[in-house]
């Protein structure tokens, strides 16, 4: 992974540090940050926020501005995969924003 996504790993990592069931791992290229071993986030190369959504509710964060599919190698990802660009996360309070839409979409699937 490149320092973005370095960078991005640590202030995901420092705004998570309150949650004792996050284990962190590298998985497909992305430092993967997991809820009771569900994937929540991930920092990836350029800075770019992975995120795992409940596919309905995904449907409807695309259309925000700096939101698309992601996409892992050749395949587009459903719904419930989005990545979030580096410049709509400038912010820890943004940051913070995407993690808590991440963690309560993770309570949904339980």
């Amino acid at each position: 992974m490149d320092a973005a996504g370095e960078e991005l790993a640590d202030r995901v990592r420092a705004l998570l540090t309150l949650d004792g069931n996050v284990e962190e791992k590298r998985m497909f290229g992305t430092r993967a940050f997991l809820l009771d071993g569900h994937i929540l986030v991930g920092a990836r190369t350029g800075g770019v926020l992975l995120v795992r959504v409940d596919e309905e509710h995904g449907a409807s964060l695309i259309t925000r501005s700096g939101v698309a599919s992601a996409v892992m190698g050749p395949r587009t990802m459903g719904a419930g995969w989005l990545d979030v660009s580096p410049s709509v996360i400038v912010d820890d309070d943004d940051l913070a924003s995407w993690l808590d839409i991440a963690r309560e979409d993770a309570k949904r699937d339980d």
